[in-house]
């Protein structure tokens, strides 16, 4: 007998009937039945059946009707937990200071922030002029915008160079589709601005004058750069980007000297720069775009400083002339390593920061103008994570960045780049008596069949760390390169004070160990995110940590897609799983070029309508691959606003589950019918929806109390 079955036999006293289903009355809760309406598609020989297709038709009435049974069924699977439920958001709210400002930032004579109120859903941004004891100027009330509305989020928000104007983008759905706005903060008047599907802005130096970009209607693409002057009616297209896979976005330079415009696309840029005295200039090219190659832009006096992977996947900095930044014309300042990741150049008056991601682990490296002399800023923990503040104006002596672990609250510093010295501005509090030195976070490493290195962040109460496998939540995600570095939230306390481990798996596909590490979770190389999480969970139950039938799996987005993905492996290997937005229909979306998103989604997944790809991606996709057989228990959250991953995914995934699973373990699909990716807008209400999540977590792992 292996180890690993060993440890998992050990553990089966364990398993608690959960609070739901010793109590939950089956008459009561009985799952709905979706509909077979077969849809035959063929392609490349391979004949695909989806008796649910039809639940993409979201104003056919059939659809909401379902999605409302699933709610009706879900809540009554949960009924036995309202109590606890109720307990646990009182715990994590009770951690909250309710009314609380966030830290004041300078920039140009004003300090903005913005505060929240006991009792009121969203912030309100403020500034005063001067000082912090200067009278309160309100910019903008969110929760004054979001009267009778179910849902509002607001997007961007940039005041005009001279202080006088803001602009702002909300989105009242949850589509992630939001109209700018404009506002007088002299007089308090709404401007008359009213310009739908906007997705970036910046102000140009006259203070009148406003590029923004345009997002295409059906696919979503950033695509139309225009001009618009306050007050005039229409807009003057300034640039459109042609390309299918690109997306445009535009901003400014620190120095505020520059606008700058780039085309993206997963994995080339092209960028463009414009005098922000100038709006009605000609936009100059940096580089011709070419396929692989990124590179980014900050300027400083008569120079560009340009970080560019031209020379390696991990990047190096360069600089160029202003009046001829073309790539023959760059000086290497950094040059690319191997193991240590540049991820961002930022550049001050006097001095530089780099973010350097070095084994993993980040870095701030401060590097004086003057005397090319640098140095670190030293951090206490082995497990973390660090990165800049706001950092509004460009000629400081000082750095703002944050510091956070999975033991210690989030803090703002502002450094002395001269002195070398930091002062925390504020640790994010939290309430009820957390004291972090009674917790512990660890770096544990598991090791791939290809022998690679995953690493994984686990924490957990030292006092209830046992020498016996404990009730574990694995997260993950593993995508689109971006990294899951160590990150504090006092919910989770919540969890751990009821004996349980919080791990997160840095698995490959994210950016948590280099441009590399992406490289090969993506594409043809994307079956290793799966692997490696499979992997990290083996490796988490043979050291003791933990055991099949106490371990939960969480992933939301392309982390959907790896809970989907793991579940279809090794179902035996979880108790449970969360899984939040999910992206779970890999070929239907993927062979969709009319959806958002798709096209330019063929650089992360691959282009279904080739061969190779379609077989490597059909191989994987978790809707496709579910086969009768017996599965974990599985919460299933999405909203039908979601503009990311499409309401149908998942409400497809579970209507074809529940034709399959041999089990009784619960799984329930909650549909939020006013949000969109990011779930409830309000904090109050996500605050409710992430209890409720709690809450089957806990009930599962036999910890409802």
């Amino acid at each position: 007998m292996s180890p690993l079955i060993r440890v998992a036999g050990a553990a089966l006293a364990f398993a608690a009937l959960s609070l739901m289903a010793q109590t939950m009355d089956p008459k009561a809760a009985t799952p709905p039945t979706a509909a077979k309406k077969p849809k035959v598609m063929t392609k490349f020989g391979d004949r695909r059946v989806d008796d649910y297709f039809w639940l993409r038709e979201k104003t056919n009435p059939e659809v909401i009707d379902y999605l409302k049974a699933e709610n009706a069924y879900g809540a009554a699977v949960m009924k036995p937990l309202e109590g606890f439920r109720e307990k646990v958001y009182k715990e994590i709210l009770g951690r909250i200071k309710e009314t609380d400002e966030s830290v004041p930032y300078r920039n140009k004579g004003y300090w903005y922030y913005q505060r929240e109120v006991e009792g009121k859903q969203y912030p309100i941004h403020c500034r005063r002029k001067g000082s912090m004891e200067a009278p309160e100027e309100i910019i903008l009330d969110v929760n004054a915008l979001a009267e009778g509305k179910k849902f509002t989020s607001v997007g961007l928000m940039e005041v005009s160079p001279d202080g006088t104007k803001l602009a702002y983008t909300v989105d009242f759905t949850g589509f992630r589709q939001y109209t700018l706005n404009t506002k007088d903060l002299v007089t308090g008047a709404q401007g008359s601005e009213k310009i739908e599907r906007v997705t970036s802005m910046s102000w140009a130096a006259d203070n009148k004058t406003i590029f923004y970009v345009e997002e295409h209607p059906e696919t979503k693409r950033s695509y139309r750069l225009h001009r618009h002057l306050l007050g005039v009616d229409g807009s003057d297209l300034v640039f459109e980007e042609k390309d299918e896979v690109f997306d445009i976005e535009v901003g400014e330079t620190r120095s505020e000297k520059f606008l700058v415009m780039s085309a993206s696309a997963k994995d080339t840029t092209e960028v463009r720069v414009l005098p922000s005295g100038d709006p009605r200039g000609e936009w100059q090219l940096i580089e011709k775009r070419k396929s692989g190659h990124e590179y980014f832009v900050s300027h400083h006096d008569d120079d560009f400083y340009i970080r560019t992977n031209d020379k390696g996947r991990n990047y190096r900095l360069v600089k160029a002339p202003v009046a001829t930044p073309g790539q023959k014309h760059w000086k290497q300042l950094i040059a690319a390593r191997k193991l240590v990741m540049l991820e961002s150049a930022d550049m001050f008056k006097d001095f530089w920061v780099l973010t350097e991601r070095d084994n993993g682990l980040l870095k701030l490296r401060i590097t004086d103008f003057k005397t090319g002399n640098h140095h670190y800023i030293d951090v206490p923990e082995q497990v973390y994570s660090t990165y800049g503040g706001t950092n509004a104006e460009y000629e400081t002596g000082t750095f703002r960045f944050i510091y956070e672990s999975l033991v210690t609250p989030k803090s703002w510093y502002d450094y002395d780049v001269t002195a070398r010295s930091r002062k925390l501005l504020k640790q994010q509090p939290v309430l009820g008596g957390y004291d972090p030195s009674l917790y512990a976070s660890e770096a544990v490493v598991a090791t791939a069949k290809d022998g690679t290195k995953i690493p994984m962040s686990i924490v957990y109460k030292k006092s209830l760390r046992k020498s016996t496998p404990q009730p574990m939540l694995l997260y993950g995600y593993g995508s689109y390169g971006i990294s899951m570095d160590p990150w504090f939230r006092s919910s989770r306390v919540s969890l751990l004070d009821r004996g349980m481990i919080f791990a997160i798996a840095h698995i490959r596909g994210g950016g948590d160990r280099g441009r590399t590490w992406y490289d090969d979770g993506k594409l043809m190389k994307k079956k290793n995110t799966f692997s490696d999480f499979v992997t990290c969970a083996e490796h988490l139950v043979a050291k003791g940590y933990t055991a099949p039938d106490r371990l939960v799996i969480q992933g939301g987005s392309a982390g959907g897609l790896l809970m989907g993905a793991v579940t279809n492996l090794r179902p035996d290997l979880f108790k449970a799983v969360v899984t939040q937005v999910p992206f779970v229909d890999v070929m239907n979306t993927m062979l969709d070029a009319s959806l958002p998103l798709t096209v330019q989604e063929y650089l992360e997944w691959g282009n279904p309508n080739t061969e190779k790809a379609y077989k490597y991606m059909r191989s994987y996709s978790p809707y496709d691959n579910l086969k009768k057989g017996a599965y974990p228990a599985m919460l299933v959250e999405t909203s039908l606003n979601d503009s990311q991953v499409m309401y149908w995914e998942p409400a497809k995934y579970v209507a074809k589950l529940r034709t399959l699973k041999t089990d009784n373990n619960a799984l329930v699909l909650k549909t939020i019918l006013e949000a969109g990716h990011g779930g409830a807008s309000g904090r109050y209400d996500a605050l409710k929806e992430l209890a409720f999540t709690y809450a089957f977590v806990l009930d599962q792992l036999g910890l409802a109390q």
